[in-house]
């Protein structure tokens, strides 16, 4: 389930962002980002809908996704 970003608290989210980098290990490029840069640049991401934050009701827990990756819906071809 995807949650509305205007449905969470500032502070919520940028706890959520802090935790996905530091899980993700995300690449920011040749030069090093601060934290305060990184959650900068998710949120961005997030704001313009190119990532969406989602609820795991089986995993019970809140992920940051790739739009594109959320939205991708298997083929019947990519059923065998």
């Amino acid at each position: 389930m995807i949650i509305p970003l205007d449905a969470i608290d500032s502070d919520t989210l940028n706890n959520i962002i802090e935790a996905f980098i530091l899980r993700e290990g995300t690449d920011y490029g040749a030069q090093e980002a601060s934290m305060q840069e990184k959650i900068a640049m998710v949120k961005m991401q997030l704001q313009q809908g190119k990532a969406v934050l989602v609820y795991s009701e089986l995993h019970q827990n809140v992920n940051i996704l790739p739009a594109k990756q959320f939205n991708q819906v298997p083929s019947s071809s990519d059923d065998y």
